[in-house]
Formats: C-alpha cells, structure tokens, sequence
C-alpha cells in the first residue's frame, strides 16, 4: 500500500472565484508579534476551522482589498481605519473552488473583540511565536467528506488544541520559518 498523498496532489476546480481575507497583525505592550484569526462557527463547508476574516467579493468592493477591510469590519467589527496593508501575500487556490488573496495588515487592537455570531464562534490572538516553535507543528493522516482517499495533513496546534490548517496554514506560510523536516 503507497504513503498517502499530501494536499497539494488535491485537484483544483477549472474556474476559481476570487476571495479576500485580512491577515491581521499587531504587537503587544512588551512587543510581542500575534495574528488575529477566526474559529468559523460550526456550520458550512469550513464550519469550526480557523480562517482569516474575509470572504467574497461585493458590487460595491473597489477591489480585494477593499473586500478583506469589508469583511473584517462586518465579521469581527474591525475598522478600516485601525488597519495599515502593509502587503498583498501570495495568493491561495483551494479546492473549494476559491483563489484567496490574502492582506497583511498591522491592525489598532480593539479593547475587546466583537464578532458576528452566526458566522464566528471565537476571535483568537496567536503569537507568532508559538507558530514558529517546531514543537507546535505536526501532520496527521485525515480522511475528510468529499476527498477521494486520506491525506497527509500539516498542521500547527493553537488555541484549545484546534488545528490550523489548510488555506490558512498555507497564508501563514511566508511569514513564517520552515518548521524542522519540512
């Protein structure tokens, strides 16, 4: 029997539709450096996975970035104007039929997060640090609905033990070092 596959060998869609998310930065009092991530509320295609705040494009969107500031504004009430896009990071495919553009930006934390409900379960604040400890990344071998075998799944353990994984996983990717064997 051959070693599963990884993700990448997943096939992508012919025609993707664009999306926009917030990569959301900001260092504390003692200069600390976290990303500000969402756990989706339990429902849909991505229900209880860690995301960026972002999502489709609207008529009244400029462009993406305008859709990430959007979406970051109605998802976890996060202002236009307590974010600085430093830069664009490379885009994202994924198999759900999206191509992802993700924006890094140094954000003015609020004093306590307020998110929607229907669409948030959870705003989680992730030193980077701790992403880049070796000690918090692993892969597993996972069978989801919908893909056609188990795969070679990397990961890092944040928060209450949730995976981050996937199209979020891949965004962090440049902001990042390599963890250890990969």
């Amino acid at each position: 029997m051959s070693a599963p596959r990884s993700l990448d060998d997943i096939p992508m869609p012919a025609n993707l539709r664009d999306s926009a998310v917030l990569v959301p930065i900001f260092r504390d009092a003692a200069g600390e450096l976290y990303v500000v991530m969402v756990r989706r509320a339990a429902f849909g295609v991505h229900g209880g996975q860690l995301a960026f705040p972002g999502g489709k494009p609207e008529p009244a969107d400029a462009d993406l970035q305008a859709t990430a500031l959007r979406e970051a504004q109605e998802e976890v009430s996060l202002s236009p104007a307590n974010v600085e896009v430093l830069t664009q990071l490379p885009t994202v495919d994924v198999p759900s039929g999206f191509r992802i553009t993700p924006y890094l930006g140094r954000i003015r934390r609020p004093e306590v997060w307020q998110w929607q409900a229907a669409e948030i379960d959870e705003v989680l604040e992730i030193p980077l640090r701790h992403l880049a400890d070796a000690a918090t990344h692993t892969e597993e071998i996972w069978q989801l609905p919908g893909w056609p075998d188990a795969r070679r799944v990397p990961f890092y353990r944040v928060g209450n033990n949730y995976p981050l994984w996937g199209a979020s996983y891949r965004i962090l990717q440049p902001l990042l070092p390599a963890p250890a064997g990969r």
